[in-house]
């Protein structure tokens, strides 16, 4: 089952949270168009001027993987999203992000928990995640929330804790975690939240979705830091958000949930 959300501000969606996390994703310099793209893939500009220069990618022996290191076909066991395939578990609910016309993220929400994939192009030779762990840091800094850098199970993560404004009109926090991985040309980035950002020990199914997730970047020229547009599968259901199905569930990614209400959203979708 799928729901269908769109970005708004109101404060049940948490709209002041979604304006914390715009690093990845955000306009900046050399995302003008496909001159631009070649030229930011390979660090030179014209005019001579260059970006600071990043690390090259981290190894990535347990994955998320490029769709050139899958033998075999990348859909089996997975959901075909176009630019990204995400495994697929018993008991998931698969949600898509809008931004315009453009899908641009997926969530799968299981029980109380949830990770927000989401895929960006990125240079050939330079990974990107640490200079976006900076961006987000200071991003949820200057709005009064909480950061920690911490070594985890996917790599180097933020944990955070993210003012939000709550239905009675007082401020809260919500407890996030920021993961991600550097890929060949593409980079890939998970918000967990719910029980595996409470307790991270829990978030294990999680990190192995988000692990054998297929990113699948295409061969055209693209800015870094574009989003990685995605489609919905052939067969996909599409239902607005908060509208429950008769048949939902049966459905082989509601586990009998239901179709949940939005939660605070912690990304900037462009």
């Amino acid at each position: 089952m799928f729901g269908r959300r769109k970005k708004n501000s109101s404060v049940k969606d948490g709209g002041a949270a979604e304006q914390v996390a715009g690093g990845v994703g955000a306009e900046d310099e050399y995302s003008d168009g496909a001159d631009d793209a070649e030229a930011a893939e390979t660090g030179e500009f014209a005019g001579g001027e260059q970006r600071r220069v990043n690390l090259p990618p981290a190894p990535r022996p347990d994955g998320p993987w490029d769709v050139s290191e899958v033998p075999g076909d990348p859909a089996e066991g997975r959901v075909d999203l176009g630019g990204v395939f995400v495994p697929g578990v018993e008991g998931m609910e698969l949600r898509v992000e809008v931004a315009g016309d453009a899908i641009v993220a997926a969530t799968v929400v299981l029980r109380d928990s949830a990770i927000q994939l989401q895929a960006f192009a990125a240079p050939k030779k330079e990974g990107i995640w640490g200079e976006v762990r900076e961006e987000i840091a200071a991003g949820i800094t200057q709005q009064g929330g909480l950061i920690e850098e911490v070594q985890g199970p996917l790599g180097w993560e933020l944990r955070a804790q993210v003012p939000v404004p709550l239905p009675d009109g007082t401020r809260g926090a919500q407890l996030v975690r920021f993961v991600g991985v550097d890929g060949p040309r593409w980079f890939l980035r998970g918000v967990i939240s719910g029980q595996g950002a409470v307790q991270p020990e829990s978030a294990g199914l999680l990190e192995t979705i988000f692990r054998d997730t297929v990113v699948v970047r295409g061969e055209g020229p693209m800015a870094p830091r574009d989003p990685i547009v995605l489609k919905l599968p052939t067969d996909a259901q599409m239902v607005p958000d908060g509208v429950q199905t008769e048949d939902q569930e049966g459905s082989r990614f509601s586990g009998g949930m239901g179709q949940l209400e939005r939660g605070p959203e912690v990304t900037e979708i462009r």
